[in-house]
């Protein structure tokens, strides 16, 4: 049921739907934007009480359905239109997918296309042959065309506009070189591009070294004349590029010797079957969506379900700067769809030589579905701590376990960032949920006002500060989907001491909180933020009495990103609340949308509704929707690439009073070691000793290429 569509699905919706003729469906990469065409086709997930049936009570799987995203450009009034398109693998109907409160979709929200870059590509030819001396003599032989290795290219930003129903978008140009993005020129230029003919795109402002121009004319005419300041960059080595990854400077490491590997002895202990994975008592299946990524259903432990869907919902990078550029760079990733940016992974750096690679297949901006090799791994590793150990110097007793670890991995590459998502199964009930930023910092020319929002990097380059927010769903069912919540804190209580009345005890007392609306369990960034979040099923018990329960537990540093309310903070209003809890609706699917990031200021699907009617959430299937993140304020070591130490975040799913006991004392990979009646340390294990090879003996080997399928 929550297998991404396979290539014969995707080719059959795009058949479909092509073979119905007031459609007029034409290729999505024909070079018109007045067309009407398929810019995004993937799984449309079941209502949750159909797929409950189907897992709970054995009842017939409901049919498959794919969403399909159309762009109708070729019409008097263009708008985007979602369909739900049904049954697969052989499709025969189609319905209008529609968004909580019937919300329209704005055709200038979509998301940028391929060909809308090549127009843009055009027009940018355009403008640099007018500027072809200033930016050869600034860049030093640098050039937008007939350039050879020594090209200019270009970042385009976002949000494209201002209000709704512009687009907008801030240009700026860098040089084509390894690492492009932090080698801006200093040359930033506003285009207009709403108009779906690219003939009637316009230039309206201009940007070169702290000036502002309202043509290129404008700008040469005053570059030629002396009214503007020439910027003359340092010259361009190939030798000495910065941005490179190739190895600088002195050594320390002895290079002919391989570092630590890690080894399965004698194979895998997991199991994957397509998309189903069992793992030391953990079974769950994934997808990795076109739109946003990372998603796991029906996940179990020991057989009980521990939560119906954890998934990635959003990512957004929200900066600052001195320039345009800078000061417009608000990304919201998934208008980027991040899940098809889920690219190759490099065994022995990206995952273990020994990982089960997977590969995945997107149909978004193409006409045919594309296959992006090895783009999920899955593997068990060694954390190199004990997930639990004590030695007894009474009795010369030593008991440990080590701790491995399942981990389900997919990256997103967005432009310059990388994101690596992680989902981590560990063998006590826990499950980890992270996040590990790297890729190369979003940098813009440096100009001497630039140090109130980032730091200098290079010549002529500024990093700009940003916050990374990242959002996710998890929809809890503890024991049932009859949860409530609550949270935990301590307070101090001051009593006479029983035992010495002319004392005081002072000490904490463990204070609870049920949260009984959603309102309530809507936790703001700048308010007190309590440390445990317990969801629990007030039915159930554990042999102690308790109620069985998971808590949430955050590995974050995130704060908002915007004052509430401002202008494009109304399109990601989730970031408002580290965690809130709402109860689950079907027709509450998701906290944003592909259109967000084009469209912020009225935003199709806007998280705060989930919570404003501020339902009941006591006994209810709830969701726990939670904000994590960190403020990178860009520094020299983050030349050439910014590295994932310290740039990790993330959450837990702790286990809170739901076993008897920790379920890991099932694992036989215990060892015990006692004094021997003859002296000698005995010990006692229950696996054999490690057998087998240590390194595979097959090759590097890396494709690089994407294709059609």
């Amino acid at each position: 049921m929550f297998a991404d569509l396979t290539v014969r699905e995707m080719k059959a919706v795009r058949a479909y739907l092509h073979g119905i003729q007031e459609l007029e469906l034409t290729d999505a990469r024909s070079k018109t934007l007045m067309k009407n065409s398929i810019l995004l086709i993937e799984l449309h997930v079941p209502r949750k009480h159909e797929a409950l049936r189907a897992l709970d009570r054995g009842q017939a799987k409901p049919p498959r359905q794919a969403r399909v995203i159309l762009q109708f450009g070729n019409q008097t009034n263009p708008n985007i239109t979602e369909y739900i398109v049904s049954p697969l693998p052989t499709p025969k109907t189609h319905e209008v997918k529609t968004f909580k409160g019937d919300r329209l979709v704005r055709f200038e929200s979509r998301p940028i296309s391929a060909v809308e870059y090549d127009h843009i590509d055009d027009l940018l030819e355009k403008i640099a042959i007018k500027a072809h001396k200033l930016l050869f003599e600034t860049t030093g032989g640098f050039s937008y065309t007939n350039c050879s290795d020594r090209c200019l290219t270009f970042t385009d930003i976002a949000p494209r506009g201002l209000d709704s129903g512009e687009r907008r978008s801030w240009i700026m140009l860098q040089k084509f070189v390894e690492g492009y993005f932090i080698h801006p020129v200093g040359f930033e230029v506003l285009i207009n591009h709403q108009d779906l003919d690219p003939e009637k795109w316009t230039v309206e402002k201009v940007w070169y070294n702290s000036m502002y121009f309202d043509s290129v004319e404008e700008l040469i005419e005053k570059y030629e004349s002396g009214g503007v300041e020439k910027i003359k960059l340092p010259d361009h080595d190939d030798k000495d590029l910065f941005s490179t990854f190739i190895p600088r400077g002195h050594s320390n490491t002895h290079t002919n010797v391989h570092g630590p590997k890690l080894v399965e002895p004698q194979g895998h202990r997991y199991e994957v079957d397509r998309n189903f994975v069992e793992y030391a008592g953990w079974s769950f299946a994934y997808r990795v969506r076109s739109s946003a990524g990372l998603q796991v259903f029906d996940l179990r432990f020991n057989g009980e379900r521990i939560a119906y869907e954890i998934s990635l919902q959003e990512a957004i990078a929200f900066y600052s700067g001195d320039t345009p550029a800078a000061m417009q760079t608000k990304f919201i990733d998934s208008g980027w769809a991040m899940g098809s940016s889920s690219y190759e992974l490099a065994p022995g750096i990206d995952c273990p030589e020994i990982a089960t690679f997977v590969d995945l297949y997107h149909y978004y901006d193409t006409d045919k579905p594309v296959r992006y090799i090895n783009a999920l791994c899955i593997f068990e590793m060694t954390t190199a701590v004990p997930l639990r150990r004590h030695f007894d110097s009474e009795f010369n007793i030593y008991g440990g376990l080590d701790n491995t670890v399942l981990v389900l991995r997919t990256t997103s590459t967005v432009d310059n960032y990388d994101y690596i998502w992680d989902f981590l199964f560990y063998q006590n009930g826990v499950m980890e949920v992270k996040v590990s930023a790297t890729g190369y910092i979003h940098a813009t020319f440096f100009t001497p006002n630039g140090l109130h929002y980032g730091t200098k990097v290079y010549n002529y380059v500024l990093g700009n500060l940003h916050t990374h927010l990242i959002h996710y769903k998890v929809d809890l069912d503890i024991a049932g989907r009859e949860n409530s919540f609550e949270t935990m804190e301590l307070k101090y209580v001051n009593f006479t001491n029983p035992w010495s009345p002319n004392h005081f005890i002072v000490q904490s007392k463990l204070h609870r909180t049920e949260h009984k609306t959603e309102q309530s369990a809507a936790f703001r960034f700048g308010t007190k933020f309590p440390r445990y979040m317990n969801f629990y099923n007030a039915n159930e018990k554990n042999k102690w009495g308790h109620q069985k329960g998971y808590r949430i537990q955050f590995n974050s540093h995130a704060d908002s990103v915007l004052p509430r309310g401002w202008r494009e903070e109304n399109g990601i209003s989730w970031s408002r609340y580290p965690l809130a809890v709402t109860r689950h609706k079907d027709s509450e699917a998701t906290s944003s949308s592909i259109y967000t990031q084009c469209d912020p200021w009225e935003p199709v699907v806007s998280f705060e509704d989930y919570i404003r009617n501020n339902e009941d959430i006591v006994n209810q299937d709830l969701v726990a929707w939670v904000t994590v993140g960190f403020l990178h304020v860009p520094h020299s070591e983050d030349i050439p690439n910014t590295a994932t130490p310290g740039n990790a975040v993330g959450f837990f799913l702790r286990p809170f009073n739901f076993f008897d006991e920790d379920p890991s004392v099932s694992s036989r990979s215990t060892i015990i070691v006692r004094p021997g009646q003859d002296g000698k340390p005995k010990i006692q294990r229950w696996t054999p000793e490690v057998v087998g090879h240590c390194v595979t003996d097959k090759p590097f080997f890396y494709n690089g290429t994407y294709a059609g399928v």
